[in-house]
């Protein structure tokens, strides 16, 4: 029998950025756990085709076209929250951009899987680095702002922001992005000690290297698959469905005592 702890019946949910990747794979797990879901992101084709997919495991399931790094949209997709089930218990924010490119260009220096990125050897830009700084970060706190007096009036709340392992190591060609998931970890930290006195939990899971459509241009080239496997100890990686059991967990009640945290789930890598 499962534990009730991990029950999400009942529950309403809204994922920023669950269209693809890591946010569909927990949109899909927090349904499969018995939520109902709202899926935002900018892509209509996308989000629908989750909706869909989570009415398939019978639950509700509603799109909702959305740029996350708009305040007004932000703001829409809450109130659709609140329209259709008169409260949010779980927000998961998904939403983000990668980058691998180097500040300046680097004479005479490009790694093998460097072939499959766009403009290596240009100088990062101001409009790039304040894209990063949107996609990252801004979504993040222009959610929980909208979402914020729903859950402290109802005394109650998980807050789920995706992170990563770049925010807690270093990696090169990718300062931007590394700065912006550190930032995100500490904004999960503060946000958390601000909101617990209204019970409302603010944590944050950092994957490591996921097998999405990301990661899969790394193994077009062999060389440097296997280099990257070899960096994670338990040799793979990880599964979206993974993400989305960790999701579960910081989205029930069995992590009713776990706020201000950030769970690096990368496979051993920063061990």
């Amino acid at each position: 029998m499962p534990l009730k702890e991990f029950d999400l019946a009942g529950k309403a949910a809204v994922v920023i950025g669950g269209g693809r990747g890591i946010g569909k794979g927990i949109a899909l797990t927090l349904a499969e756990a018995g939520a109902d879901v709202i899926v935002a992101a900018r892509t209509a084709d996308e989000i629908e085709q989750t909706a869909s997919e989570i009415k398939s495991l019978g639950r509700k399931g509603i799109a909702v076209s959305a740029d996350a790094t708009k305040a007004e949209d932000a703001d829409k997709v809450i109130s659709a929250a609140i329209s259709e089930w008169g409260r949010v218990d779980i927000l998961v924010n998904s939403a983000g951009a990668g980058s691998r490119k180097p500040i300046v260009p680097l004479p005479g220096y490009k790694p093998a899987w460097a072939e499959a990125v766009k403009d290596f050897s240009s100088l990062t830009s101001e409009e790039e680095w304040h894209q990063m700084l949107d996609a990252n970060l801004t979504t993040i706190f222009l959610a929980t702002r909208a979402v914020g007096p729903h859950m402290i009036q109802q005394g109650k709340g998980k807050i789920i922001n995706v992170s990563s392992m770049t925010g807690a190591k270093g990696f090169a060609y990718q300062v931007v992005y590394c700065t912006t998931k550190a930032a995100v970890s500490m904004y999960t930290r503060s946000l958390a000690l601000e909101w617990a006195r209204y019970n409302i939990n603010v944590n944050a899971l950092a994957p490591g290297y996921v097998a999405t459509e990301m990661t899969a241009m790394f193994f077009e080239n062999e060389a440097v698959g296997d280099t990257l496997l070899r960096s994670v100890p338990l040799r793979r990686l990880g599964q979206l469905r993974e993400v989305g059991l960790l999701a579960v967990y910081l989205a029930s009640e069995a992590s009713d005592y776990l706020t201000g945290q950030t769970i690096y789930l990368d496979g051993g890598l920063l061990a």
